[in-house]
């Protein structure tokens, strides 16, 4: 049976995921068919991208009521505590969280994936891998055996992590970027674009570089 969902974001992840969708059912894959987003910066009844706003997240509980099911896309580096206490605040049942996986990708069919979690084309998840609650998984992201992600990870396109990694929540892998096998990557924190990861990462840290080092705290 199809199910309603619904976007809770626009124009960035949010649009790039509700395409995905799209391009899913046109390929005959139906399980999901988009709705429209929630986001409180666009007016009800207009567009992002040619794509339809329902409302601000204020009418979230409607919706709930009204059985649609959500993706919660709303991203910022500094400020991962912020927005994952934003949805936290919505009250969305795991029972109403999509599990988006894109036809074009491989999954292992003994990995998790948690309520919420979306698959972009072109990924690859290995073996024993869990992917954690509301996590998105951009284009092309690979993700090796018996890694664990965390809650509410942002996996930017073509990003890669090796065999037996855990990043623990909110964190963000940057576009292009790769990380060694048996590294830790604590909350919060973010390693930046084209990086080559070869150390544990703590709490709260944003790296960068080949190879990577420390930038600076989240702000």
């Amino acid at each position: 049976m199809t199910k309603r969902v619904i976007i809770i974001g626009g124009k960035g992840n949010g649009s790039v995921i509700a395409n995905a969708i799209n391009d899913a059912n046109k390929k005959g894959f139906k399980e999901w068919v988009f709705t429209g987003f929630l986001n409180d910066h666009t007016s009800p009844g207009t567009r992002i991208e040619n794509l339809p706003v329902l409302g601000s997240l204020q009418t979230c509980d409607e919706y709930i009521r009204n059985g649609y099911f959500f993706i919660y896309t709303i991203y910022r580096i500094d400020g991962q505590k912020e927005r994952i206490q934003l949805f936290r605040s919505l009250n969305i049942p795991d029972s109403q969280l999509a599990v988006f996986i894109h036809p074009d990708t491989y999954i292992s069919p003994d990995s998790v994936l948690k309520p919420g979690t979306v698959v972009m084309p072109g990924s690859i998840i290995s073996s024993g891998v869990t992917i954690g609650r509301g996590s998105l998984l951009m284009p092309g992201s690979f993700v090796g055996h018996n890694t664990i992600i965390g809650d509410h990870c942002h996996l930017a396109a073509r990003s890669c992590l090796s065999s037996m990694i855990t990043t623990e929540e909110g964190v963000h892998i940057g576009l292009n970027a790769t990380v060694r096998e048996n590294l830790k990557i604590g909350k919060y924190s973010t390693l930046g674009m084209g990086s080559v990861l070869l150390s544990d990462i703590g709490t709260e840290e944003i790296w960068a570089g080949n190879p990577a080092r420390f930038i600076r705290k989240v702000k």
